[in-house]
């Protein structure tokens, strides 16, 4: 039997997928303790173990292909001009590169955030600023600091591209720098993909030496991009569809974690009521947001501190919980797994926060605005509110009895009358962890991709 084997590089667990390659079925899944500190084909090789133990070793690997969070994922910094613009742009096309952002800056950066970006822990530096025949003093003033303090990790040059013969000479030799499009160039126009790209080629070549990943070459065929990467790859082409099969439209993933939640959404976003207007950086059809205050064990004293303990309670139907000690219990301990039914209500409350306020912030807004002919609507962000489907994944919603209540507390309510969150939607739910491995299965196999996405995950509620 032939199959392809996709492997997931988590921080926490190694998770093996075989696929059927003729059924087109999972054949068989196995996860195992990601062994980063030393090789991480240990915890891969653990994984097999256990397929082994029970299939067997009757099956034909065709073609092997991984993607990795391992080591805190792929960390980046990004620098621009404008927060609102150049800035936000940089972050927007990092984030959709599966990176985690750990810092944003702004305009000429001084020398002792120039020393912040030294001695952070980033993988990798997003440098913009301008737009194309714009300004360029920020851009060049922010190559030379960062040539000047010695900067060891890769910088991604995606700013004014007047000032790239100069940025050019500022690093020759001394940085070792890439060459993207402007992810801003025209004023409010967004255009990520290049830089993505840029990024994801140099995740493969060069970051994955240093997650204890050097093995993993010599088994498999490669590590092709960061998890959250994967995922959004899945959604697009499961939104989308292919020349040869239908997709399911416009949709969004809601992935809830430890320690983070993740909203992917495929969509325009444009205004759905002709008297609201666009105002600020337009959107990307595939935009991902992650929400590092939102999570069910890391980040579960944010989540309350974000909510406040009157959400949490309404969330909690009345019952009595001593909450801090509620969170301390999760927070010293991110294995712990809810076994009683007041823990599991507790967990279930948990959710349902980081639901509801991942796709507050993903999601756009709108706000009067008084104008010479009349009142009128500004939009920011995107308008979801028409968005038919929401797919839930992560272990808080696989493994619960009431995925469709957490995913429910992601829609509009009149509690919050500005939001442009998902109205009406029909909710999905990732039963077998199929995303990352689907993200992968897409870049050799887009047909088989959707076909065993729409097989895989299900509808959840009426």
């Amino acid at each position: 039997m032939d199959v392809y084997l996709f492997v997931d590089f988590g921080s926490t667990n190694t998770k093996v997928t075989l696929i059927d390659i003729e059924r087109e079925e999972i054949f068989a899944t196995a996860k195992a303790y990601t062994t980063v500190e030393t090789d991480v084909m240990i915890g891969f090789r653990n994984a097999m173990q256990q397929i082994q133990e029970v299939y067997g070793t009757d099956f034909h690997i065709k073609q092997s292909l991984a993607c990795s969070s391992a080591a805190g994922g792929l960390k980046m910094i990004a620098i621009g001009l404008v927060p609102e613009l150049t800035s936000e742009a940089a972050k927007r096309a990092a984030l959709g590169a599966g990176a985690k952002m750990i810092g944003t800056y702004s305009h000429n950066i001084n020398k002792s955030e120039t020393r912040e970006i030294i001695n952070s822990n980033a993988d990798m530096i997003l440098l913009a600023g301008g737009t194309n025949g714009g300004n360029s003093e920020c851009i060049l003033h922010n190559a030379e600091r960062l040539a000047e303090f010695g900067v060891q990790v890769p910088v991604v040059v995606a700013g004014n591209k007047s000032a790239l013969d100069d940025i050019e000479e500022i690093f020759e030799g001394k940085v070792d720098y890439y060459v993207a499009e402007n992810v801003m160039p025209k004023l409010n126009q967004l255009n990520v993909e290049s830089a993505r790209e840029t990024i994801r080629t140099i995740f493969m070549k060069n970051i994955i030496k240093a997650k204890g990943m050097t093995h993993v070459m010599e088994e498999l065929s490669g590590i092709v991009m960061p998890t959250p990467a994967a995922v959004l790859t899945a959604a697009q082409v499961l939104s989308r569809g292919t020349d040869d099969e239908d997709g399911m439209g416009d949709l969004a993933i809601i992935d809830i974690g430890g320690a983070t939640t993740d909203v992917h959404s495929i969509a325009e976003g444009a205004p759905s009521k002709p008297s609201v207007f666009l105002r600020g950086l337009e959107e990307p059809l595939a935009k991902r947001t992650v929400e590092g205050d939102l999570g069910m064990r890391y980040s579960i004293p944010s989540v309350v501190e974000v909510a406040g303990k009157r959400m949490l309670r309404s969330y909690l139907g009345g019952a009595e919980y001593d909450i801090d000690e509620e969170i301390q219990k999760r927070n010293s301990n991110p294995s712990f797994i809810a076994e009683t039914d007041r823990d599991l209500t507790f967990d279930l409350a948990i959710a349902k926060i980081c639901s509801r306020i991942s796709m507050l912030r993903h999601a756009g807004e709108v706000e009067q605005v008084y104008s010479p002919t009349g009142l009128m609507y500004q939009q920011t962000g995107k308008d979801l509110m028409d968005l038919p489907v929401v797919i839930g994944t992560g272990g808080i919603l696989v493994y619960s009895e009431a995925p469709q209540e957490i995913l429910e507390a992601s829609k509009f309510t009149m509690e919050e009358p500005q939001s442009l969150k998902p109205r009406r939607p029909k909710f999905y739910l990732d039963q077998k962890y199929v995303l990352s491995a689907m993200g992968l299965l897409a870049t050799i196999n887009p047909d088989m991709a959707v076909r065993m996405m729409k097989k895989y995950i299900g509808k959840v509620g009426a």
